[in-house]
């Protein structure tokens, strides 16, 4: 790869492995473009650094893209022969020069430029995203607008390139293959369709709904409404992790009934009617697939401690109990059953994957599996296809009663919600939440390092220890979630995609006070 552009992702400490291997790229001489509003470790090495305001990303992109075709830097022939809907995206390009771009994501205008011409004429050049760009009320249209710079300039379907989306968590790809969202069956197979609804339901031998089901935030609606009476919440702690924790925690404690099922006694399993204990990865036989799409063997290191088992266990067990008995011999026999039903696993065996991973689609037995998707332009729909994107404003500003734009994400030294535990080595390095913010603000607020503050956002407060360092801009305070004790969350906003239902967590209006804790 020749040029690495990260946009929203700051790999070096939510992806540490993946964030090392960028650094050693750069090191052997690629190009690395980082656009994001802090100086992440990242920025700091970047041969060019795009520090725009957040929630600014389709301004960027779409002022990028009008630079590509102002200069004929765009790839014609793969647009003519492999894409659809261009001549749609050349009037709203022409509503993003250089000088409005400039003014709504505060990146001067030469690196603007610098950036769109090494990223369209270089040979192999690859774009990394992840929650940066999905954690805004216009989530969505940030990636369509990402798919459309990819199209615009060829650097799709071929080794050493493409749009190469970061997951936030563990196997999260894997939930996702195998059904884990609302308006699919395992393999993105809608169950809208007759036909694919006719083959589960041939397979289990049991009817099956046609009806798309509920994203998160909806659920969490729904119970606040009294309409959804119960959840079954397996492998994660909402009551730390959602946006604003004071509407999360009205609707799990309005449920009839909350089951939990984790491996350990989170916050929200604390909330609920039964808790379920599971086993953790090391007690179990499986897989994983990773952000690359490789599906890979997980074996068991250890038996599960006392009362616990694997999660497909308890989900069997139970099951069973309610009428509708699911017996299997083991993991190995349900990938069979996935790769009989998923077209993109359906040459996935125990034996296939046993020392080294496969990349969805597997086809068949003999299929080799897919490095690189859209192979030769060749994409699942037929054609790529353009769709003009429009810069929106975030779904909150900052005003004159909270003036500051409050963000969060992640730090090295923990995992999410800390619900494995706090190791006391990690917990050494890093004990408690950092409210980031910059030194110009923090000598008119009157803090300094170490001390607490107060951070008020229309849902809530949180406190935070202050450290005050120029990797945040100016107006721009941040945090991360790890911590139960401090509950960032209580402040971020619930706003979401239209589309995807994904939180704002990016971008919320906060004040920030000095705090004094009198102790009587």
């Amino acid at each position: 790869m020749d040029l690495l552009f990260i946009i929203g992702a700051n790999p070096t400490e939510a992806h540490p492995i993946v964030g090392q291997k960028m650094l050693a790229a750069h090191k052997k001489g690629a190009l690395l473009i980082v656009a994001d509003p802090r100086k992440t470790a990242l920025a700091k090495r970047a041969d060019i650094w795009l520090q725009l305001k957040p929630g600014t990303d389709i301004a960027l992109l779409n002022g990028m893209m009008k630079l590509i075709v102002d200069n004929n830097w765009h790839d014609v022939p793969f647009i003519t022969a492999h894409t659809e809907n261009f001549q749609a995206m050349l009037p709203v390009l022409e509503q993003y020069p250089l000088d409005k771009v400039e003014q709504i994501t505060g990146v001067p205008r030469e690196l603007i430029v610098k950036a769109a011409k090494k990223y369209a004429r270089i040979a192999k050049a690859g774009i990394f995203y992840t929650l940066g760009i999905t954690e805004h009320a216009h989530g969505v249209n940030n990636v369509l607008a990402i798919s459309n710079l990819a199209l615009l300039t060829g650097h799709l379907g071929k080794p050493y390139m493409g749009v190469n989306p970061l997951r936030g968590q563990n196997n999260v790809q894997g939930v996702c293959d195998m059904g884990m969202l609302p308006n699919v069956y395992p393999g993105y197979q809608p169950v809208t369709d007759p036909s694919t609804k006719e083959k589960f339901e041939t397979a289990w031998k049991k009817p099956l709904s046609d009806k798309v089901g509920l994203q998160i935030p909806a659920m969490f609606d729904a119970a606040i409404a009294g309409t959804l009476k119960a959840l079954y919440i397996i492998g994660e702690n909402p009551a730390v992790s959602h946006a604003n924790l004071a509407w999360v925690r009205s609707a799990l404690t309005n449920l009839d009934f909350l089951v939990v099922q984790d491996i350990f006694l989170t916050e929200t399993a604390k909330l609920a009617d039964v808790v379920l204990p599971a086993a953790s990865y090391a007690e179990k036989d499986g897989t994983f697939t990773n952000s690359e799409r490789r599906i890979q063997r997980v074996r068991k290191w250890q038996d599960p401690i006392d009362n616990t088992m694997p999660d497909s266990d308890i989900i069997c067990k139970l099951s069973a109990m309610m009428g509708y008995p699911m017996t299997y011999d083991g993991p190995q026999a349900v990938m069979n059953e996935i790769s009989d039903l998923t077209p993109i696993y359906g040459g996935i065996t125990y034996q296939r994957i046993s020392k080294k991973g496969l990349q969805w689609p597997v086809l068949s037995p003999e299929h080799p599996g897919t490095p690189y998707l859209h192979d030769s332009g060749k994409f699942t729909r037929g054609k790529g296809k353009f769709i003009p994107t429009e810069f929106e404003i975030t779904a909150e500003v900052p005003c004159a009663e909270y003036p500051f734009l409050f963000s969060t994400g992640r730090v090295i030294q923990h995992y999410n919600t800390m619900t494995a535990g706090n190791c006391a080595h990690l917990t050494k390095m890093r004990s408690h939440d950092l409210l980031m913010i910059h030194p110009k603000d923090a000598e008119k607020l009157a803090l300094s390092s170490g001390q607490q503050a107060k951070i008020t956002s229309r849902r809530g407060t949180v406190f935070g220890t202050v450290t005050v360092t120029d990797m945040v801009m100016p107006g721009m305070a941040w945090m991360s979630f790890h911590f139960s004790s401090e509950l960032t969350n209580n402040v971020t906003s619930n706003a979401r995609d239209p589309i995807a239902g994904t939180y704002e967590y990016k971008i919320a209006a906060v004040k920030i006070e000095k705090f004094w804790e009198t102790l009587f």
